[in-house]
């Protein structure tokens, strides 16, 4: 029998292992690739107001309920007083979640210099933190590296000496207090052009809503003082744990990669991404992209909430025909898995996932 040296047979395992990885990686993206094609022909068959208008018009619809809101909390009417707040705080939810969210995506407007404005005047004037690092945060980061460890994980939002009760329903009653105050530190070692112009932004947006509240409401300035808290953190306790089940953190539980071996991005989304049933209010106030449509934007981050909702049916069937995860649970599922999971997936880090054959 004639003697095979060693070296060859690892050579030739090698050879055999790299077309193997060659094959695996030109089949990712012929199926990024088809699943984009169609895709992009529904985004073209429809219509500006699929596209933008549903999503633009309930932004609008939130601004126009500002004056009802400041309105209603001039009564002296407990009723009338109450729901006024309540109208204000879903008003800056939809505003500073889904409007900020939109807007950093680029999604409202196809033009640069519209983007640019939107963006500052969503994230800064209406939700007192910076653009630039918002952007950087979540587009460039989080969307370019999901479920990377130490880029696009949880690391940024873990806070593992809270208690998890504290974490979860105490400490993001602060968000509104604690957001401008990051903000001020994120801004050292920036142009001192382009942090004065994020501090005035910032006092803009909260000293409009302050004198609005003295001047139209009514209000005394500790009442004026307590009802901007309260309409601002109305919605922070969700909006943490959505961060924690979907957004920065969010992917939390799902597979989680290392730098130097990740998926294409096809698999790294479909393993690494969950959309969260649907719910009413907070597919209004947050938008479908960050609920229920979750793995859709993270796969085309540049469609609207509508358009993903459009859109989903046909990511959702081609993803398990082609025997790919397409991973969907719901809120208080998540939010109990996360509870009784807490030391695991917050104090501690994650696993990293190795997808055999895919990387």
């Amino acid at each position: 029998m004639q003697h095979v040296p060693e070296e060859w047979t690892e050579s030739e395992e090698r050879k055999r292992s790299d077309e193997g990885q060659t094959e695996q990686k030109e089949e990712c993206e012929t199926l990024m690739m088809e699943l984009t094609q169609l895709v992009h022909m529904t985004v073209r068959d429809s219509s500006w107001w699929d596209r933008r208008g549903l999503d633009c018009t309930i932004l609008a619809s939130a601004f126009i309920s500002l004056p009802i809101a400041f309105l209603l909390l001039s009564s002296p009417q407990v009723c009338f007083f109450m729901l006024g707040l309540v109208v204000m705080g879903v008003a800056h939810a939809v505003i500073t979640v889904k409007g900020t969210h939109l807007a950093s995506h680029g999604v409202l407007t196809e033009s640069t210099t519209w983007t640019q404005f939107w963006n500052i005047f969503f994230i800064e004037v209406c939700g007192t933190f910076t653009a630039k690092m918002a952007v950087k945060a979540h587009v460039k980061t989080h969307h370019a590296h999901t479920n990377v460890i130490g880029l696009g994980d949880s690391s940024t939002w873990r806070i593992p000496f809270l208690p998890r009760s504290v974490y979860l329903f105490i400490a993001p009653l602060a968000v509104p207090v604690i957001t401008p105050v990051v903000a001020m530190g994120l801004l050292k070692g920036q142009p001192l052009s382009s942090a004065v112009h994020t501090v005035v932004c910032m006092c803009v947006g909260v000293c409009s809503q302050y004198v609005l509240l003295r001047c139209v409401s009514g209000l005394e300035c500790s009442s004026a003082l307590l009802v901007m808290l309260l309409s601002r953190a109305m919605f922070s306790i969700p909006y943490i744990h959505v961060n924690i089940f979907q957004l920065f953190s969010q992917h939390i539980g799902l597979p989680m990669f290392s730098q130097s071996r990740r998926p294409k991005r096809i698999y790294q989304m479909s393993h690494g991404v969950l959309n969260l049933s649907r719910n009413p209010l907070l597919d209004w106030t947050f938008g479908h992209s960050l609920i229920n449509c979750h793995v859709e934007h993270h796969l085309f981050p540049s469609l609207s909430d509508n358009m993903c909702l459009k859109v989903k049916p046909i990511v959702s069937q081609f993803l398990k025909a082609k025997a790919l995860p397409y991973q969907e649970d719901d809120y208080l599922s998540r939010l109990r898995l996360f509870f009784h999971s807490y030391q695991e997936l917050m104090v501690f880090a994650p696993p990293i996932t190795e997808l055999v054959g895919v990387q």
